[in-house]
């Protein structure tokens, strides 16, 4: 059993829901992305995802973008992100997840990438621009290594596609909300209902809904028909403050975002 399958055992047992805050490493530098890390996971957090910078995001909208952007200017390296998180995932009490574009993954070797994620304290990747036909291969490697490999069902995927993937994910679903970019949103479609219930008839994998969540009226919604909720653009834009503003503020703030978050949950 995996870390994450540990977690979702738990959590079931208990009756509980997960929230997943996003980060994106090295905004404003590694060191903050360690203390955020820390501080969202001390105020309840169940998990967290970190988001490895790339110049050509996949579905990111501008505040994750601009993040991206605001790293690779400081030259943060993969090699870099994780030495952080190896400092960091020893003292956890929450399983760590990397959003990463295969493209990295590939360069620099899935075996390679699987290793050194491993030796990070890591327990699994979101690769959100590897298609299902040819996931096989890493979906082996993570297999043998006990890492999950989460991949995402979105509101256009069609049904039969969306069994495929749900058939070779590992850890747990992760369902976009809308179809577009991710990014704050006062609003989000009635219809994830529908589709989540739709899917939890064709796997047993817990179902984490991301892309748009931001408000504790959100979290309401979504949390009676979810496993998880994924919330990024809300948390990549108050880290961001940090360029400008003290960064013990900064933490201070986040972590009570992210409480008033959970106890939306209930």
């Amino acid at each position: 059993m995996s870390a994450i399958d540990a977690l979702f055992a738990e959590l079931r047992a208990a009756g509980r829901k997960a929230l997943m805050p996003f980060v994106t490493a090295g905004d404003p530098d590694l060191e903050f992305t360690a203390e955020v890390i820390r501080e969202v996971v001390r105020r309840g957090a169940a998990l967290c995802e970190v988001g490895i910078p790339y110049s050509d995001p996949i579905a990111d909208g501008p505040v994750i973008q601009a993040s991206y952007t605001r790293a690779l200017e400081k030259h943060v390296k993969l090699a870099d992100v994780f030495t952080m998180l190896a400092g960091v995932t020893p003292g956890l009490a929450a399983p760590v997840v990397t959003m990463v574009s295969y493209a990295i993954v590939f360069r620099r070797g899935p075996e390679s990438y699987v290793a050194r994620a491993k030796q990070s304290g890591l327990s699994g990747l979101i690769v959100p621009d590897l298609p299902v036909e040819e996931a096989a291969p890493l979906a082996a490697i993570c297999r043998r290594e006990d890492l999950s490999l989460i991949q995402l069902i979105t509101p256009t995927t069609p049904r039969d596609r969306a069994r495929r993937i749900a058939d070779h994910t590992t850890g747990f679903i992760y369902y976009v909300s809308v179809t577009g970019i991710t990014g704050e949103r006062a609003e989000l479609p009635p219809e994830i209902a529908g589709n989540v219930a739709w899917l939890r008839t064709q796997t047993r994998l817990p179902i984490c809904i991301g892309f748009g969540i931001s408000r504790p009226e959100h979290v309401r919604m979504l949390a009676p028909v979810a496993d998880g909720l994924i919330v990024g653009s809300a948390i990549v834009r108050r880290v961001a403050e940090a360029h400008h503003r003290p960064r013990s503020e900064v933490l201070r703030g986040l972590g009570d975002y992210v409480a008033e978050l959970l106890a939306a949950m209930g």
